[in-house]
């Protein structure tokens, strides 16, 4: 019988983290997806904040290993956090090489994984009538704004909405509810809100509560375990296998451009 493939080096998910347990449970169920994708590799979750395990602590006892953000788009986290804490995890084991990937997005997949988000809240997929509204956390990088914007610009083009545009939960403006209460003003016979957010949490309620009370017709859920995102984590994790491994000491491991 031929040998089974390697499953390749642990997998090391690392999310922002949050107080609230149905963010880590919808990471642990993300990575139970991408176990099942690809049978035998070694998927851990790691927190920057709020949860266990640190990134140091899930790569105790690892040689090697591929990172990923878990983060939606390219900011502080992920350019400043997850380098220094991938630095201090060298500091307890010396040696220690890692890959680390690109965060999840831009990705044309998350588009795919809005609009499955959508239609389950009951929206009809590219209705000329619906006015979408796309809601990242926001961030005080105007660069990572500017991302989302881009994403909003590239969906509009492949779907007959009534309009895409972005709004920020906090650092950027519009708010969600700004933006709403805009489209509605500016005649949109129906606004909806896609949360460009990975896991449920404060920022998810935020934008659910003050969407719906500014007007809008359907708030979607999260982006979650959604079976476009298992797609894009291992795309991210082949991604990364194809750089070389760096050494975490005195500066940050290259990192896989998305």
């Amino acid at each position: 019988m031929a040998a089974q493939p390697s499953p390749g080096p642990p997998l090391i998910a690392v999310a922002h983290g949050s107080r609230d347990p149905r963010a880590a449970a919808t990471v642990e169920e993300l990575l139970a997806g991408v176990r099942r994708a690809r049978p035998g590799l070694d998927a851990r979750a790691a927190y920057l904040d709020h949860a266990a395990p640190s990134p140091a602590s899930a790569l105790a006892g690892l040689d090697e290993a591929v990172v990923l953000p878990l983060l939606l788009t390219a900011a502080y986290h992920s350019k400043v956090d997850l380098p220094a804490a991938l630095r201090a995890a060298s500091a307890r084991r010396p040696g220690l090489r890692v890959r680390l990937g690109a965060p999840l997005g831009p990705h044309p997949l998350l588009i795919a994984a809005l609009e499955r988000r959508l239609a389950e809240a009951g929206v009809d997929i590219g209705d000329p009538g619906t006015a979408v509204v796309l809601v990242s956390a926001g961030s005080s990088d105007r660069r990572a704004n500017a991302v989302i914007a881009q994403v909003a610009e590239a969906w509009a083009r492949l779907r007959p909405w009534w309009s895409v545009t972005p709004a920020y939960a906090s650092a950027a403006a519009p708010t969600p509810e700004e933006e709403v209460r805009r489209l509605l003003g500016a005649g949109a016979p129906r606004v909806v809100v896609a949360p460009y957010l990975l896991a449920p949490g404060h920022f998810s309620d935020k934008v659910r509560q003050a969407a719906l009370a500014a007007g809008a017709h359907r708030v979607a859920g999260v982006l979650g375990a959604a079976p476009e995102l298992v797609t894009i984590v291992l795309q991210r994790y082949g991604e990364a296998l194809e750089a070389a491994p760096a050494a975490v000491g005195g500066e940050a491991p290259a990192a896989v451009t998305a």
